[in-house]
């Protein structure tokens, strides 16, 4: 079995110089395509659901669905993670159904809507980190608000994302108080906001500076460099995806994605886990499409449903490619929780925040 935690994979990245894609999941279909391209190129592989995918498929079944996959792969290291959680109870609940690592969004209120001060943030982080690393399950912080440096707003997705505009500040994560975010809650990864969002809809033309502040992923790096650093709503939007979906009735408009060369970027400067879900999504639906259109008479799911996977499979293995996560797995001997748990108690995997890292150059 290979259930591993995220703070232990991401260590291993940070050791190698790769990052780890994490991928959205709602139904079984997404899960097998994954693995399927994770063992393919011998990659560990980070799977993810919201709270939005719980409700969905429902923690039971989402939890087996897991096991399964474990099982069916015993040689990938698999860790699986919660999304975007809005407060302690949603965390301690994927917990107690096998997650093995939670992100605590302390940057939005419990509602997923409104945004947090920065003390709400921290209090509400540091509760949830102190209940994860008792039983050795790894904890993801946010500072800062994932919106558009464009129009000033976030995109929900499944019911989680700013409402209303925010401050230009507030979608820029302020190095100096990163420093002491990580010293004051002991987080194993930080997800930081430098002008990515949620959704498809992610920027009306090719991102520069100005409109993906990669430069606050390098600041902080310097200011951390031991901390493990997460990109959210990285996905690229392929154009030939949104192609083969505008073709087959598809009624998409042109928006850009994050490139994967700005993304390579941030993986040389400390970050080491990519959340992906458009992607997915995109790669699925758009074969959807072509088979309804291509095949009128058609009725069984599995028709539409085995290629909309292969699709899926190639999207994730490229991937694993890109982001030099591909020929880990089987680097990895991984640690149960019950020693992650003991590490934590001793203060062994305490953050590496020494006084200078907090000092502007």
């Amino acid at each position: 079995m290979a259930r591993i935690t995220l703070r232990q994979l991401l260590d291993h990245a940070a050791n190698h110089g790769y990052a780890v894609p994490a991928f959205n999941i709602n139904n079984m279909e997404q899960g097998i395509a994954i693995m399927q391209a994770a063992a393919a190129v011998d990659a560990p592989v980070i799977i993810q659901a919201s709270r939005g995918a719980r409700s969905y498929a429902g923690d039971l079944v989402l939890s087996h669905m897991i096991d399964a996959l474990e099982r069916t792969y015993p040689d990938i290291p698999l860790c699986m993670h919660q999304d975007h959680g809005n407060d302690e109870a949603t965390c301690a609940s994927a917990i107690a159904h096998g997650f093995t690592s939670v992100m605590m969004d302390g940057s939005l209120k419990a509602d997923a809507k409104t945004a947090a001060d920065y003390d709400y943030n921290v209090a509400i982080t540091r509760r949830v980190v102190d209940l994860a690393h008792w039983v050795g399950a790894s904890v993801e912080g946010e500072l800062g608000v994932l919106g558009s440096l464009e129009h000033g707003g976030g995109e929900q997705e499944d019911g989680h994302g700013v409402e209303g505009k925010v401050s230009h500040d507030q979608l820029l994560t302020d190095p100096d108080q990163a420093v002491d975010f990580v010293r004051a809650t002991k987080v194993d990864a930080l997800a930081i906001a430098m002008g990515t969002s949620h959704g498809a809809y992610k920027f009306s033309r090719k991102p520069d500076g100005d409109i993906l502040a990669m430069r606050v992923v390098e600041e902080i790096h310097r200011r951390l460099p031991n901390t493990h650093l997460v990109m959210h709503g990285s996905s690229s939007v392929p154009q030939p995806l949104q192609d083969m979906f505008n073709q087959f009735g598809g009624e998409m408009p042109q928006t850009w994605g994050v490139p994967v060369e700005e993304i390579v970027r941030g993986i040389r400067s400390g970050v080491r886990k990519v959340n992906i879900d458009t992607d997915c999504r995109l790669a699925m639906t758009a074969v959807f499409r072509k088979v309804a259109a291509e095949a009128r008479s058609e009725f069984d799911p599995r028709k539409f449903l085995k290629p909309a996977m292969d699709a899926m499979r190639e999207l994730c293995r490229e991937r694993f490619e890109q982001f030099g996560t591909a020929g880990h797995a089987s680097k990895i001997k991984v640690i149960p929780m019950s020693e992650m748990a003991r590490r934590y108690r001793a203060g062994e995997l305490d953050p590496r925040v020494d006084a200078r890292e907090s000092v502007a150059a």
